[in-house]
Order: structure tokens, then sequence, then C-alpha cells
């Protein structure tokens, strides 16, 4: 256990767009837009991405709005499964000159660090319970 703290040492912001058909899944999900890995070297002290914000916004067509699940899941480094981390229900918001579309922050993602790998680092990924479109940004940085 570290007993000094331990900062990002390189800021990365990353954003995806996410078009995902619908998958229902809370256990197997066969489609996934591929987030954020861990680094491409071999696991050890101090070598992983550490998660400081993730943003979801609707960016859906015409600004119709869809209720609906959205899921992170998590692949841990050299496994194949990827298991629910968060699920979130955007409410149904169609936006326009006055109003708002649906935008979150994901804290539950807050601190997670995901641990490098020479080959196989652990990765974040996003899936929607409906066809739907979302705009994910993630702010991270290298330990």
């Amino acid at each position: 256990m570290a007993t000094t703290a331990q900062y990002t040492a390189q800021p990365i912001v990353e954003s995806f767009s996410a078009v995902n058909t619908t998958d229902t899944s809370r256990s197997a999900p066969t489609t996934t837009t591929a987030l954020a890995a861990g680094p491409t070297t071999a696991a050890g002290n101090g070598v992983g991405k550490r998660i400081n914000k993730v943003t979801v916004t609707e960016v859906n067509a015409a600004g119709a709005g869809v209720a609906n699940v959205i899921r992170f899941w998590i692949e841990p480094s050299g496994s194949s499964t990827k298991y629910l981390m968060v699920e979130k229900a955007p409410t149904s918001i169609t936006s326009s000159s006055t109003a708002i579309g649906y935008r979150t922050e994901i804290p539950e993602l807050v601190g997670l660090i995901l641990p490098g790998a020479a080959s196989d680092p652990a990765q974040l990924y996003f899936s929607a319970h409906l066809n739907a479109s979302y705009h994910i940004t993630i702010e991270s940085g290298l330990l």
C-alpha cells in the first residue's frame, strides 16, 4: 500500500460517439462500445489509468429523446468476460431552443483504475438497452 498520494502523470481526455443498437443483456452484452483501456505496459507498481470524470450526452437526431437504460461494463486484464459496473436510466427529453437534452455524469466510475497489461489491459465498455446515440467524454490520467 502506498504511503503517499499518487497523482496522474499524464492527463487524457477521450471522446466517443456511441450509436448503439439494442442490447438488453445485463449479464453477457454483445453490442458494446469500447471506451477506455489501461496502458499496454506490463502491470506493476503505479501502472494504470485512473478515471477522473465520465460525462454522457444523448445526441439523437431531431432532438428526440429516448427513455432508456445505459450500462458501463468492465473487462478485467486477461479476461474475455464483461462485468456490469453501472446502470443509469436516461429520461426522455426532447431538446429544443428552450429544453436541454439529457446529460449526466457517472460518479460511480470516478476513481476506477484500469490496470495495464502488455497484451490485454483492462477495458471499460458502454451499451444501451434501446437503440440511441450518445456522446461520451472520459477524463482520465496515467499513473
